[in-house]
This record gives structure tokens, sequence and C-alpha cells, in this order.
């Protein structure tokens, strides 16, 4: 076996392995925010999507708007149903409760801050490339349909 391959690859240019780095160093500047309402970025993200609904949301909808894993999907939710803030209602679709709305307001300046903290260190240039990425991926892949009530993860998707 040839062993040269090696020698010649560079895995720094790894888009995935630049896009997970990305994801890490965003992730931590959000949980040291977030860390006092005991919820995860994850978990957030899947609050402040189904706030928007109020009708509700399927599953398959959160997991195709959000692209998480079904697993990663259903053990967030369980969490957030145990602590009373989504229900399932008589249609199975997941939806807000009273306790969750609070807690998605108590949670707005702090991930503001989080928001700003993100900005200040990669520029709006950065933040464009950011959308402009998001928005070409979803587009040449078509994952799922783009409606504004999904809008609220990114300016320009």
């Amino acid at each position: 076996m040839n062993f040269d391959e090696i020698k010649n690859f560079n895995p720094s240019n790894c888009i995935s392995g630049r896009v997970m780095r990305l994801s890490r160093i965003t992730a931590n500047i959000f949980r040291k925010y977030l860390k006092p309402f005991g919820v995860t970025d994850s978990q957030t993200s899947i609050l402040f999507l189904v706030s928007k609904h109020e009708k509700g949301l399927t599953q398959t909808r959160i997991t195709e708007i959000l692209q998480l894993e079904k697993s990663s999907l259903s053990r967030n939710l369980k969490r957030l149903v145990d602590q009373n803030y989504l229900m399932k209602n008589n249609s199975s679709e997941i939806v807000i409760t009273q306790s969750g709305k609070k807690l998605v307001i108590s949670i707005i300046p702090e991930w503001e801050k989080a928001m700003a903290e993100i900005r200040s260190l990669i520029g709006d240039d950065g933040e464009e490339s950011l959308n402009k990425v998001l928005t070409n991926l979803i587009n040449k892949i078509g994952s799922y349909e783009v409606k504004d009530s999904d809008r609220f993860f990114s300016k320009s998707v």
C-alpha cells in the first residue's frame, strides 16, 4: 500500500471541517449567553421556529427547516416538552406553550447580545457571506420550500 497520498492532501482545505469549526465557535458564544436559561442552541432554534408558527409544525417540517437529524430533534423535543415549553396539539403538531413563549421572550435579549458579539467578530461582510452560502445551498439542494415564517434564521433566505 502506498501512503504518498497522505503527504499530498491538505485536510485544512476541507469545507466540512471549516464549517464545523465555525459552528463550534459560534455555538460556544451562544452557549455562554443561553446557559442561564438551561437550553441549548438547538433547543433555542426549535423554540424560536415554533414560536413563529401559532398553529404548530410537524416534526418533519421542523427537521426540514432546521436541517436537524430526526434523532436530534426527538431528543430536544422531549426535553422541551418535559419542561413544558412545547407540546403536541390534537393534530400531533408541535406548538409552543405559554411557558415557552415566556422563555423565548426572556432569551431574546441574550440572544441579541450573542448575535452582536458574533457580528462584531465576523463583520458585515462575513454575515453577508454566510447568508449567501446558506441561500445558495438551499436553492441548489432544494431541501425544502422557504416560507416567510421560516426566515427567522437568516435575513436573506
